[in-house]
C-alpha cells in the first residue's frame, strides 16, 4: 500500500496486501523458506549468498546445545575477510576458495582437540611470602666456608685486612675473598671465650644462630641505642638466652642513633677486633655488599706490663679504649681492661 507524505512516497507492508504485491518484494517467498526447512536441495531456491542460505537453515532447525559439550563451530557469517581491493567490502566465508574452507575446517578440528585436552597445571612454586619465619631464617643462614679457604684468606697477604661480605645467589667465583659472619665467628678464628656486639639493628635470635653450636652459650654483651618500646622488644628477644647481657648507649643528642658496628672477640689465644658496616640482621648479610675490617689476633701481654705497652704506631689501642670509655658504662669496663692487657702493636690502621 502506497502513501504519500512530505518526504515522498513510502510503502507500508501489510498482511492485507495481495499476492501480486508480495511477489515483487526482494525477500524470498514463504514457500521457498518452507522448502529450506525441509532440507530440499534441488535447484536454486535462494537468490542470496551461501551465508544467507545457512542462516535460514539454522533458523528453520536450530541446534540444541547439550550440557556436556558446547559447539565450537564459528558461524560462517561471523568469519569475514577484507577484500584485497581495499574498498572496505567484507566477504563472507562462503566466498572462500575450497582450499581455504578445508584449512578452516582443519583449524576448527584442532581447536576442538585442544579444548578437549586436559589442562596442564603449572608447578606449585613456593613464594617467599608463603614461607614461615623459621624457614626464612634458615634460608638466610649461611654455612661457614671451607676451613682451608678461610685460613688462606686470612693469611693471603691482604695488606689492608679489608673484606667484603658474601652475597647469595651469585656464582661462587664472585664471592672469592669474601666473608660471612659465620666465617668470622667460626672456631678457625680462635676458641671463643666471650664476645661483645655493637650495632644499630639487631635480631637476637638470628645473631645467636650465627655462632657455632659450641659458642652459643658463651657470654655475649650487646651494645645498642634502643629506647622505650624498641628497647623492651630487644630485651624480650633475648629472654630465652641466659648468657646475653645488654649495654645501652646514652646519647647526648636527643634524636641521635647508635650506629657503631663492631665486634670484640676474646679467645683463649688472644683478642680480635672487627669493624664492619652490616646490621645484625639476616638481610644485611644475605644479599648486600658490606665491608669488614678484621684485625690480627692480638696476643696477651706478659703479666705485670703497664703503661703504653702494646700500642701501635697509629695509636689504635689508645683510640679504641678512649672510645669505649665515652660510653661511660660499667658494662664495658671489663672490655677496656681486656684491651689494655693485649698487645695491639701489629695494627697498621687508624681508628
Amino acid at each position: 500500500m502506497l502513501q504519500e507524505g512530505a518526504h515522498g512516497k513510502w510503502t507500508v507492508s501489510s498482511s492485507d496486501e495481495s499476492s501480486e504485491e508480495n511477489s515483487d518484494s526482494e525477500k524470498p517467498s514463504t514457500s521457498s523458506l518452507l522448502d529450506a526447512a525441509r532440507g530440499r536441495t534441488s535447484g536454486p531456491q535462494y537468490l542470496c549468498s551461501e551465508a544467507r542460505k545457512a542462516a535460514h537453515k539454522r533458523k528453520a532447525s536450530p541446534l540444541k546445545l547439550s550440557d556436556k559439550k558446547f559447539s565450537t563451530e564459528i558461524p560462517p557469517a561471523e568469519k569475514q575477510r577484507t577484500s584485497q581491493g581495499g574498498l572496505g567490502w567484507c566477504l563472507s566465508s562462503s566466498d572462500e576458495e575450497p582450499e581455504d574452507q578445508e584449512k578452516h575446517a582443519h583449524k576448527e578440528a584442532l581447536k576442538e582437540e585442544k579444548c578437549d585436552a586436559p589442562k596442564e597445571h603449572p608447578l606449585n612454586l613456593r613464594k617467599d611470602n608463603e614461607l614461615s619465619e623459621n624457614q626464612k631464617a634458615e634460608e638466610y643462614d649461611e654455612t661457614p666456608s671451607e676451613a682451608q679457604d678461610t685460613w688462606d684468606l686470612l693469611n693471603g697477604g691482604n695488606p689492608f685486612r679489608f673484606f667484603l661480605t658474601k652475597v647469595r645467589g651469585i656464582e661462587q667465583s664472585y664471592n672469592s675473598g669474601a666473608l660471612h659472619i659465620k666465617d668470622i665467628l667460626s672456631p678457625l678464628f680462635g676458641t671463643l671465650v666471650s664476645s661483645a656486639q655493637f650495632n644499630y639493628c639487631i635480631d637476637v635470635g638470628w645473631l645467636v644462630r650465627q655462632y657455632p653450636q659450641e659458642f652459643r652459650k658463651k657470654p655475649l654483651l650487646i651494645v645498642h641505642g634502643e629506647k622505650r618500646e624498641s628497647k623492651a622488644e630487644l630485651l624480650a628477644q633475648a629472654r630465652p638466652y641466659e648468657n646475653i647481657s645488654f649495654c645501652q648507649a646514652k646519647l647526648d643528642i636527643a634524636f641521635g642513633t647508635h650506629h657503631t658496628k663492631m665486634m670484640l672477640l676474646l679467645y683463649e689465644e688472644g683478642l680480635r677486633v672487627v669493624i664492619h658496616t652490616s646490621n645484625l640482621i639476616a638481610e644485611d648479610w644475605h644479599q648486600k655488599t658490606q665491608g669488614i675490617w678484621l684485625s690480627p689476633l692480638y696476643p696477651r701481654l706478659p703479666q705485670g706490663t703497664t703503661g703504653s705497652a702494646g700500642e701501635s704506631e697509629t695509636n689504635f689501642k689508645f683510640d679504641l679504649i678512649s672510645y669505649l670509655m665515652a660510653y661511660n658504662s660499667p658494662m664495658l669496663k671489663e672490655w677496656i681492661d681486656l684491651i689494655q692487657e693485649h698487645d695491639l702493636s701489629e695494627t697498621r690502621y687508624m681508628l
